[in-house]
């Protein structure tokens, strides 16, 4: 226990001093330093995959399914997906420095409002090893420094990425430290970890429920997070059923194991009779298992019954619930009740409904006429994003470079006194 404390606190401190140095680098040493790491991803494609075969052959220990190790293995196609994403994160722009706002003051002051890093940031995620490159790219593009836990299953893929992008650092002038991995499966690491607010400014978990429930309950510095991904389809009366079936199927059925599929849908009583039988035939027909109220069981006649527990489930799998509602107040009284506020979608005509819905429902993305699967950095223009946060300090919805930023204000004055 002393040494795991010992290595995770020198851990910490290496990040903290990174930070400073990496504040201060310039957006061409930072783009420059993502540009040669894809090209070295490529050039050693070969000593990736070597390594990625030892998590490969280790994946049965874990209990991985056949989806889960395909989602671990690492092909030349998914390498140069890892370094296309890093060429990519350099395109965009640099957010330190900007100014977000100005104003001169009577007395001949000039205040500015400035966008800085956060300073170090505590990753801990359960996924693929391009999360590791992705990660690492968005937070030193933003000037922070980063303390990647990876999962076990990625151990030595994880490693292999990070050696090569600690190399790359060091390279460019950039701080060494900057990008660093947990070298340990031991959990425990991340209990050290967590009480580290001295030295590092925020923690962001990405994977299951139960390791955001821990990181939030044990965390001493703020958490980027969300817990559930609950999210709705409203059909409208005032709608285009078959762009409504469309968007529902798609929002179901395009990915089910990700964060922003659609868990339940919601349909105006006063078309449910012609919608119902048409969605619940398409999404039968993708293998979804359909739960429902017993006005969306009259209707669909393979619909099981639904439980209030069901309505308050995140499936991620082909299963969805459904409910007939009065009107537009009660499916949005619904949503803000049984919905977890990430992404909710209402399929409409009526621009009044619309705005209604958009006003009234309290979550992270709210999309009109659109799958639920819009809800993701890329498609939002953010160009990446590190997560999807559902809270509302200090950041909410997907999280790309500038919401790993703060601000501070910076003065400037010719000798004015108060």
């Amino acid at each position: 226990m002393t040494d795991l404390e010992t290595y995770t606190k020198k851990v910490a401190q290496q990040a903290k001093l990174a930070s400073r140095k990496l504040a201060v680098a310039t957006g061409e040493q930072k783009n420059a330093w993502l540009r040669l790491s894809a090209a070295r991803i490529r050039e050693r494609s070969g000593e990736l995959t070597e390594e990625n075969k030892k998590d490969l052959a280790k994946a049965p220990e874990y209990g991985l399914s056949d989806a889960q190790i395909d989602r671990l293995r690492l092909t030349d196609e998914r390498l140069e997906g890892i370094a296309s994403a890093l060429e990519e994160v350099a395109l965009l722009p640099d957010p330190i420095g900007e100014v977000i706002g100005s104003n001169s003051r009577p007395n001949g002051l000039m205040v500015t409002q400035v966008r800085v890093p956060l300073g170090v940031v505590f990753f801990i995620y359960e996924s693929r090893p391009n999360v590791t490159a992705d990660a690492a790219a968005l937070c030193a593009k933003s000037g922070n420094a980063v303390i990647l836990r990876g999962g076990k299953e990625a151990f030595h893929s994880n490693m292999a990425i990070y050696r090569l992008l600690t190399e790359t650092l060091e390279e460019q002038g950039l701080p060494k430290h900057a990008v660093q991995l947990v070298e340990t499966i031991d959990r425990d690491a991340v209990g050290h970890f967590l009480k580290m607010d001295e030295y590092i400014d925020v923690t962001i978990p990405r994977g299951g429920k139960s390791l955001i429930e821990r990181v939030a309950g044990e965390a001493t510095m703020p958490v980027i997070k969300h817990f559930d991904g609950i999210c709705h389809v409203y059909i409208d009366q005032n709608t285009d059923l078959e762009m409504a079936k469309d968007i529902l199927v798609n929002s179901k059925c395009q990915r089910t194991g990700v964060c922003n599929t659609a868990e339940s849908f919601l349909v105006h009583a006063a078309i449910a009779d012609e919608f119902l039988p048409i969605a619940g035939k398409t999404l039968i027909e993708n293998g979804v298992e359909i739960r429902g109220d017993e006005k969306v069981r009259a209707l669909i006649p393979l619909a099981i019954a639904a439980t209030d527990e069901d309505y308050r489930t995140e499936y991620l799998a082909l299963k969805i619930s459904a409910k007939v509602v009065d009107d537009i107040d009660a499916a949005i009284h619904h949503i803000n009740d049984y919905g977890s506020h990430h992404t909710d979608v209402i399929v409409t005509t009526n621009l009044n409904a619309a705005r209604q819905f958009t006003a009234e429902v309290d979550s992270s993305a709210v999309i009109v006429n659109a799958s639920t699967r819009f809800n993701d950095g890329g498609e939002f223009g953010l160009g990446a994003e590190i997560g999807i946060s559902t809270d509302k300090f200090h950041a909410r919805g997907p999280c790309g470079l500038k919401e790993l930023t703060s601000y501070k204000y910076i003065a400037y004055g010719d000798g004015q006194i108060r």
